[in-house]
């Protein structure tokens, strides 16, 4: 059977899973629409963490932008894990021990103030809209090579499905949908690597064979320093970013993984804290067969890209290559006319090309959007390292479709949290804690579930205009978490005389610079786009690390500012004293 036709099956198969647990699990309160009432096992918990954890981002675009940017690339491998670490020991146990349903809940309880809650509300709805921008662009890369769709129609199809079961499960449909999606996207993620890894060094160990040496005797890292350099390119083991920015993108991935309210709000759905403590471990374990996958992925996708493609003619280029140029996700324009690919360091066209509008207009834009001044031919769009690798190495077509339903695994997963983020940031933190105290629990489900409604649709909006390439528009989202919710969360687990005045100001400010800089450098925005370049960035920090520099004013500012307001109330103080202490801390405090 064709690619086509396996991909419709396996697809079809995961989706049809996806909604028959959702049908099975539906939530008929708002606990279970929240955090699924509570009653979630360890082991499920941290299945369903690690599949929200792992978003389109670790599937698709971690190991593309490893693959393309080589050391510099492992600054998202270095931020990504450790921030889940920094997350499962310094912040998880505490917020579950305070036993809220969302992360503004416990700003604006801790902050004793509905402004607090409003500030944490638009944060949540910031770093959620921005991260799952992000994996609705994986939808539509997925959809647009493997279902021959549009990636518009793509994006839509991936909103239902995703949209039927946060709809009608909430938390508790999220939770095991999630469960089954791990389980998909790390089988498609792991199959592919082996099955490489044995046909390039002989090792069925990914993580092993990409260090390990190829049947010329060669170590593959040499290998691929050497196509590199002959190239032109800098080798694939050196760095070109600067130390600091290394440290402040490293810095903002890590911090904003412990800010991130829909990973946060998973520890919210186990009977008790050691449970949390439980899941945690269960989930790192689970993320790590991933995430030391990934760089062994990236190595054999750019060292059989490069081999295959460079000083190819195009007429004699594989069938994958004119499959996936007819997504608009590769392009080639033949500049000096000699009919062969030339791969050459600099950008093959001005700006970054389009692909929404797929396929037929695509080949006539790239030809008159070319850039002249570089003698690089070749447009690879970073996102289709991890997809179009089975391909390029001639894996069976079975394999190339279950990384295609893997991806879209991992995208919804983590989509499907952020939702409910988004929906009950809007239903539970302003309509019933400010607006609608006294409305019923029937009226705030119905409520969540519009708000889920309304959600899906904004979220496909991005995935129809995208701001970036998936792993770099996620970094976003975690700058800004780490420059608004961090400092908030650890002043108000560790400091009692932290007030809401010293914490109001500080998410406003660290939030509001972070913004600011996201909007002028990365998406031009703010200021002449054309003279807003790297080397303009302040200090030399990249837009993707500035939110180390936010987290820092946010820091800074609630500091001073708490110095000149009275210290929270002995209630609130007591609270903090209560959730640092582990006696008596096995049963969930009731909502």
């Amino acid at each position: 059977m064709g690619i086509q036709t396996w991909t419709f099956i396996i697809v079809g198969i995961t989706f049809a899973l996806y909604i028959g647990i959702a049908i099975w699990s539906r939530a008929g309160s708002t606990k279970e629409f929240y955090v699924a009432g509570g009653g979630v096992s360890p082991l499920a918990n941290g299945l369903a963490t690690a599949a929200d954890w792992m978003s389109a981002a670790s599937f698709l675009g971690m190991a593309g932008i490893i693959a393309f940017a080589g050391y510099d690339g492992s600054v998202y491998l270095m931020g990504w894990t450790g921030g889940y670490v920094l997350l499962a020991l310094l912040l998880a146990p505490y917020l579950r021990k305070f036993g809220k349903f969302t992360v503004p809940d416990f700003i604006g309880d801790r902050y004793y103030s509905n402004i607090a809650r409003t500030v944490a509300v638009i944060a949540a709805l910031f770093v959620s809209f921005t991260y799952v921008a992000g994996q609705m662009r994986g939808v539509g890369v997925v959809f647009s090579r493997f279902l021959d769709v549009e990636v518009n129609t793509g994006v839509y199809i991936g909103m239902t499905v995703v949209l039927f079961y946060a709809f009608l499960g909430g938390m508790k449909g999220i939770t095991y949908t999630q469960v089954a999606q791990y389980c998909v996207l790390i089988f498609a993620f792991m199959v592919p690597a082996i099955f490489i890894s044995i046909m390039a060094t002989g090792n069925p160990i990914p993580q092993l064979g990409f260090g390990s040496a190829g049947e010329d005797g060669v170590y593959l890292l040499d290998k691929l320093d050497g196509l590199m350099t002959d190239l032109g390119f800098t080798a694939y083991t050196d760095g070109s970013k600067s130390v600091t920015d290394v440290f402040f993108i490293t810095a903002a991935l890590m911090l904003g993984t412990a800010g991130l309210p829909h990973v946060i709000i998973r520890f919210f759905t186990v009977p008790k804290v050691k449970d949390a403590r439980k899941s945690a471990g269960y989930a790192l374990l689970f993320i790590a067969i991933l995430y030391t996958t990934a760089p062994a992925i990236a190595v054999f996708a750019r060292t059989n890209l490069m081999e295959t493609v460079e000083d190819t003619p195009y007429k004699e280029i594989p069938s994958w290559f004119t499959k996936w140029e007819n997504t608009g996700l590769i392009a080639w324009t033949d500049k000096n006319g000699d009919g062969k690919i030339q791969y050459l360091p600099g950008d093959a066209v001005n700006g970054k090309p389009l692909f929404v509008d797929g396929r037929g207009e695509y080949g006539q834009r790239m030809i008159s959007n070319a850039n002249i001044s570089s003698a690089n031919e070749l447009y690879v769009d970073r996102d289709i390292t991890v997809l179009a690798n089975p391909e390029i190495a001639g894996l069976p077509n079975w394999i190339i479709a279950l990384v295609a339903a893997g991806g879209l695994a991992a995208a919804l997963s983590t989509a499907a949290g952020l939702l409910l983020v988004i929906s009950t940031s809007i239903s539970h933190d302003l309509i019933k804690k400010q607006f609608a105290p006294d409305i019923s629990d029937k009226k705030e489900l119905l409520i969540a579930r519009l708000a889920a409604v309304l959600a899906v649709t904004v979220a496909g909006y991005f995935g129809i205009h995208p701001p970036g390439f998936v792993a770099s528009v996620v970094a976003l989202a975690f700058g800004l978490a780490a420059s608004s919710f961090f400092p908030a969360i650890v002043m108000g687990i560790f400091s009692k005389r932290m007030n809401r005045e010293g914490a109001i100001t500080g998410m406003i400010a660290g939030l509001a610079i972070t913004t600011y800089y996201i909007a002028r450098f990365k998406l031009g925005w703010i200021g002449n786009p054309e003279t807003s370049t790297a080397k303009d960035w302040w200090f030399g920090i990249s837009p993707e690390g500035f939110g180390t520099l936010g987290m820092l004013v946010n820091f800074v500012v609630a500091l001073v500012v708490s110095r000149f307001y009275p210290d929270p109330p002995e209630s609130v103080q007591e609270i903090v004293e209560n959730i640092r202490i582990p006696s008596g801390a096995g049963e969930a405090i009731e909502h």
